[in-house]
């Protein structure tokens, strides 16, 4: 039996249609991604499941006896009380059972018939027994793991949770909510406000979850890893799709394309019957002919093509070379009162290094980028910048950055007052703010809209060196997944903290990991940094707890002309693999371009009506356009599987895009 039933849903919100008559089945064990630009409908899906919304027609069906947990992406207050309690007291029922307890407990103290002593007797064994049944089910042990898996000290379970920062509030809320093992988990951005320690939990966590669930995530890779469907908010309807995101990236292209092909197919038979409509109307022995084509134009099912959305896009610029050493980091020490963050830290950032920062919440990597910042001092010690080096910094925060009293071009031009103003507007245009939207004032602007702001403030002016805090949170996981795609083409250097794995993994080149007061360096990126973990645990398990007391791991020597040498042959495999495949799918390409250039060129002759007059001409011409396409389907085909073999071969050889 389903857990929930959605059927024939719509909903508006003024004069803008959100849904229009769609449905969905949740069955139990589901696990479903739920994707499509931010305003598409993906929270407001959730909320009407949950019954916070309700929808003006249709029909929401929610199974007898199911419990639904929702965690939403700004958590009010849900829960109050010490921590553990609260988690423990979010279980239905159990506060109910103790405060019928204790009112059947002070009823037996006042009770002096013998058969009421029996009654309630009865009624607390009764209640005791349901609250050993919870106890059993729902083990204290099992709240306290949750709760320290998400990053919370035992010295914390006693504090109350109103004492908690937001992002906190959202993990004691997380906890209780895994806790109480719903039957559907609603997740909506579950790892906005978590570190990377905490996320690498919650996965493992959601791996072994038994129930179904509807994950709503930016981050491509948790979202890869825990979905076994995709629902999918198109600009024609909403889609399912089986498989994960990536299988959903693929499959959607193939829809499209086909979607098109189709639209264009159709389109060339209402064009041919409207041209033999249009010559044959007036003709006697043609007007048979003729009203039964308009007849066939009138009944045909018009293919819903696929309306392309706006979408983020945008490259950083070129940038100025700096000098080899970027940044200096010599004896930096940090406090706040007796919170001891860094002593004596010792760093350099080299010009084209791509850093993330990590480490749980708390431990300091805000403060770190900060400090480099120039935004606080540090205790002890010195920072300095490199020859010509110019830095452009992203904070977590960015909405406390911008002026509410702005309005959109007004933000971004202020960072480039000599520049043209249809320049700034362009650059505005490419993160989604055109016509009158760039007149709107930074106030009224959501979250997601602001951090588009200050990513546009980036882009016209983004320096050699860009320290980013937290830059994908609010944006949906296109926009996430572009933005990764422009820093990775990024030619200047990059110091980070990102919860987002699949933003580490593309970008990193170097961790910074703090522990114990110190940064500890690895080479590579998150699931190289992983890779090490495991291996130095294998290899020795002091061998961890020795990094920790370290700001760097002891290194051997590198010799430089073996490292050259393989560095050179690894580069010769590459160009003899890639090259040969790399030269056949652009000569494909250049007989694609030829052919697509003829086409053009005869669709215009055909679209001239005299050109059918004379069957000598017509004839040849519609048999050509009929081989051209022939042979342009044949040409994509190929091309296709000339791609698969080049992205194939990269995995082989242990490239990543």
């Amino acid at each position: 039996m389903s857990l929930v039933t959605l059927i024939r849903i719509s909903l508006n919100f003024f004069e803008r249609q959100i849904f229009r008559e769609i449905g969905l089945q949740v069955e139990p064990g589901d696990r479903i991604g739920l994707v499509g630009r931010n305003g598409s409908g993906k929270t407001t899906l959730l909320r009407i499941i949950t019954g916070e919304i309700t929808p003006d027609s249709g029909e929401v069906r929610i199974a007898k006896r199911s419990r639904i947990g929702y965690l939403p992406q700004d958590v009010h207050e849900t829960i109050s009380g010490p921590l553990l309690q609260a988690v423990l007291d979010s279980i239905p029922g159990r506060v109910e059972l103790e405060n019928d307890l204790k009112r059947a407990e002070t009823s037996l103290r006042t009770k002096s018939d013998e058969q009421d002593q029996a009654s309630l007797g009865k009624r607390i064994a009764d209640i005791h027994q349901e609250i050993n049944r919870l106890e059993q089910e729902f083990p204290r042990h099992q709240a306290e793991k949750i709760l320290a898996g998400l990053g919370f000290e035992t010295a914390d379970f006693t504090r109350q949770v109103s004492s908690l920062s937001g992002g906190w509030k959202m993990r004691a809320a997380l906890s209780t909510l895994l806790y109480q093992k719903p039957d559907l988990l609603l997740l909506d951005e579950p790892t906005n406000h978590l570190d990377i320690p905490s996320v690498r939990w919650l996965e493992e966590f959601l791996h072994n979850f038994k129930g179904a669930m509807i994950l709503v995530s930016h981050d491509r890779e948790f979202l890869n890893r825990q979905i076994r469907s995709i629902v999918s908010f198109e600009t024609e309807r909403m889609r399912s799709y089986n498989g994960n995101y990536d299988f959903y990236l693929k499959a959607r292209e193939e829809e499209v394309r086909s979607l098109e092909a189709k639209a264009r197919n159709q389109e060339q038979k209402i064009r041919d019957a409207q041209k033999f409509i249009e010559r044959f109307r007036s003709k006697a022995t043609k007007a048979r002919q003729a009203q039964s084509k308009i007849k066939l134009v009138k009944k045909m099912d018009l293919v819903e093509t696929h309306r392309k959305e706006k979408t983020i896009h945008f490259s950083f610029p070129e940038v100025a070379r700096a000098g080899k050493e970027v940044v200096s980091i010599e004896g930096v020490s940090k406090r706040f009162d007796d919170n001891i963050l860094y002593e004596n830290l010792d760093l350099r950032v080299l010009r084209g290094e791509k850093i993330a920062i990590i480490g749980p919440n708390g431990c300091g990597k805000t403060t770190l980028l900060k400090l480099v910042a120039c935004e606080i001092e540090p205790d002890r010690g010195k920072i300095s910048f490199g020859h010509e080096v110019h830095f452009a910094y992203f904070a977590q925060h960015h909405s406390d950055l911008l002026n509410p009293q702005k309005t959109v071009v007004e933000e971004v031009y202020q960072v480039v007052p000599h520049a043209s103003v249809g320049f700034v507007r362009s650059v505005c245009g490419a993160f989604l703010f055109s016509g009158n939207d760039v007149d709107k004032p930074i106030a009224v602007l959501s979250g997601g809209e602001r951090a588009r702001v200050s990513l546009a403030k980036l882009l016209v002016r983004p320096g050699n060196f860009m320290l980013m805090d937290e830059p994908t949170n609010h944006l949906d996981i296109e926009s996430s997944e572009t933005l990764i795609n422009a820093l990775a083409g990024y030619s200047g250097t990059l110091l980070f903290v990102s919860h987002n794995q699949s933003f580490v993994n593309r970008l990193a080149t170097k961790i910074w990991d703090i522990r114990g007061r110190g940064i500890i360096e690895y080479p590579g990126n998150l699931n190289e940094y992983y890779d090490h973990l495991v291996k130095a645990e294998k290899t020795s398990p002091l061998l961890l707890k020795r990094e920790e007391n370290q700001n760097f791991p002891k290194k051997k020597k590198p010799d430089r002309k073996k490292e050259k040498r393989e560095r050179a042959e690894k580069r010769q495999i590459i160009y003899e693999t890639l090259k040969p495949i790399q030269n056949h799918l652009e000569r494909i390409e250049e007989k694609i371009g030829a052919l697509e250039s003829r086409q053009k060129q005869m669709e215009k002759m055909l679209a001239d009506p005299d050109a059918f007059g004379d069957k000598e001409i017509s004839v040849p011409l519609l048999t050509e356009y009929k081989d051209i396409r022939e042979e342009l389907d044949r040409l994509f085909t190929r091309w296709e599987a000339g791609n698969d073999k080049l992205e194939s071969a990269k995995l082989k050889l242990g490239l990543r895009d």
